[in-house]
């Protein structure tokens, strides 16, 4: 058993406190498994573990690992230094297919987003179109609406007004 410094959240550390007292006797696999909030197997599972590595068996595995999706750091200095200089002005969508059919860099949009943002730069579209429509004004009472023809034709063939 190595025995290395590790770092427990706080449910970790409660499961460490319920396997410590299961193992020296004090309560019971499914008392513990009550506290805990799991089953009864997952006790003896955490119980195993707790006694193979120590408190470090508690811990996720992948804890202190970096994900096997992380972009490469000189691929992401790559993309920076492009989205700086040659692709300022173009907004994401646009950048995204420009860094695959040019540069053969495969990232999803939302990535390249995030990077970009991660150095302040922001859409290069500075102005949007202004909304179209506005919401009428609700008149004082139900039922109330002013109705109006816009259309030329003799509706009353000659017995009323236009």
């Amino acid at each position: 058993m190595d025995e290395k410094g590790v770092i427990l959240t706080v449910k970790e550390q409660k499961r460490l406190k319920v396997l410590v007292e299961l193992d020296a006797g004090r309560v019971t696999g499914r008392e513990a498994a009550d506290v805990l909030g799991v089953s009864l197997r997952h006790v003896w599972r955490l119980l195993a573990a707790f006694r193979e590595e120590g408190a470090a068996g508690l811990a996720h595995g992948n804890r202190g690992r970096e994900p096997v999706n992380k972009i490469p750091p000189e691929i992401r200095e790559r993309i920076l230094a492009l989205a700086e200089e040659r692709y300022a002005d173009y907004n994401d969508s646009h950048f995204t297919e420009k860094l695959e059919q040019k540069h053969q860099i495969k990232v999803s949009r939302p990535t390249l987003r995030r990077l970009r943002r991660s150095i302040g730069q922001g859409s290069p579209r500075k102005r949007r179109a202004p909304r179209h429509r506005q919401r009428r004004e609700r008149y004082s009472q139900t039922g109330m609406l002013l109705q109006l023809d816009g259309s030329p034709h003799d509706w009353l063939e000659g017995r009323g007004p236009r």
